[in-house]
C-alpha cells in the first residue's frame, strides 16, 4: 500500500484529498497545525512545516504513527492574500514548501504533488490576461505577495527538479475550491462579483482526483496544471462574458456554453483528468454529476 504524506489534511481542498485517496487504497498521514475532523480516514500528527527538523522527521517516520513515506502531496498554507500580513504570509508559505522540498528529497522521495495557484495567472485581472482561456503557456504574473510566493516556489520545483532527473514535481493551480455547500450562493453573483478570476472555481472532489492522478502519473521533472471546474459560475454564456467583460482579449478558440475561462486541456491531456463535478446539478436527488467532458 502507497503510503501519501497530506500536508494540510484538515483544510477545505486537504479533507476531500485525504478521503478521495484513502477511498482509492492510499495509506494516508495527514500533518497540519489543526486537528482533522473527526473520522477521518488518515492518521494525524500536528506539526510546523516552518520547522525544518519536524519536516525532515515527519519525511521519514513518527514514533507510534507511521514509518516511511512513498508520496507527498503538499497542500498547506495561509490559503489567500489577506488573512495574514503579506510579510507573514510569504514567510510561512515560502518557507514551509522548501522545506517540503528539501525534506522530501533528502528521504529519498520522488514523487511530489503540491497546491500552487491561479493567482500566479494575474488575479485579481485588474490587468487583463493576455489571452482567454488562459493557460499555462505564458509567464507567471503576480499581483499580490500571497501569489508572488507561489510563483517563487514553482521556480524552487523547477530548480529541485533539475537537481533530482527522477523527481516528479507537479503544481497544481487550483481555482477557487468550493464544496457543495458553498453553492447555494452562486444563483446570487453577479458577473462584477466573480470577475477577479474569470467566474471560475474548482469543486473539491474533482480538484481531490487531479491529485490522486497527479500522484499516478508517469511525469518526470517539473510541470504545472490550471485545475479549474469546466463550467463558470454563471449562466451567462462564456463567449458573452468574454465579448463584455473582455472586449480587448483575445480569444483563442470558441468559447461553448458556460465553458471555463482558465483552460483545463493540459490536465485532460497529460494527467486523464476529467472533471464532471458542477454546481449546476449538485441538488439534483438523482445525481450530482453531469458529464462535462
Amino acid at each position: 500500500m502507497t503510503a501519501v504524506l497530506v500536508t494540510g489534511g484538515s483544510g477545505k481542498l486537504g479533507r476531500a484529498v485525504v478521503t478521495h485517496l484513502a477511498e482509492h487504497g492510499y495509506d494516508v498521514v495527514n500533518v497540519d497545525t489543526a486537528a482533522p475532523p473527526p473520522g477521518q480516514p488518515a492518521r494525524f500528527t500536528r506539526v510546523d512545516l516552518t520547522d525544518l527538523g519536524q519536516v525532515l522527521e515527519v519525511m521519514h517516520g513518527v514514533d507510534d504513527r507511521y514509518r516511511g513515506i512513498d508520496a507527498v502531496v503538499h497542500l498547506a498554507a495561509i490559503p489567500a492574500p489577506g488573512l495574514r500580513p503579506s510579510g507573514a504570509t510569504f514567510a510561512n508559505n515560502v518557507v514551509a514548501t522548501h522545506h517540503v522540498f528539501l525534506a522530501a528529497r533528502q528521504a529519498g522521495i520522488r514523487n511530489v504533488v503540491w497546491a500552487s495557484s491561479e493567482t500566479v495567472l494575474g488575479l485579481p485581472f485588474e490587468t487583463p490576461p493576455p489571452y482567454v482561456p488562459v493557460d499555462e503557456e505564458y509567464a507567471v504574473r503576480p499581483e499580490s505577495t500571497y501569489s508572488l510566493g507561489k510563483a517563487v516556489e514553482e521556480e524552487m520545483a523547477r530548480h529541485f527538479a533539475r537537481w533530482e532527473p527522477e523527481l516528479k514535481i507537479l503544481a497544481l493551480r487550483f481555482s477557487n475550491v468550493m464544496v457543495e455547500e458553498d453553492y447555494a450562493q452562486f444563483a446570487s453573483f453577479r458577473p462584477e462579483d466573480r470577475d477577479w478570476n474569470l467566474w471560475s472555481y474548482i469543486d473539491a472532489v474533482d480538484g481531490a482526483e487531479a491529485v490522486r492522478l497527479a500522484l499516478e502519473s508517469d511525469l518526470r521533472g517539473f510541470e504545472a496544471f490550471v485545475i479549474a471546474s469546466p463550467d463558470t459560475v454563471l449562466e451567462i454564456p462564456s463567449a458573452e462574458l468574454a465579448a463584455t467583460y473582455l472586449p480587448d482579449v483575445p480569444v483563442r478558440r470558441p468559447l461553448e456554453g458556460h465553458e471555463t475561462l482558465l483552460g483545463i486541456d493540459k490536465a485532460r491531456r497529460l494527467l486523464g483528468w476529467a472533471p464532471q463535478r458542477s454546481w449546476r446539478y449538485h441538488a439534483e436527488p438523482s445525481s450530482d454529476r453531469c458529464d462535462l467532458r
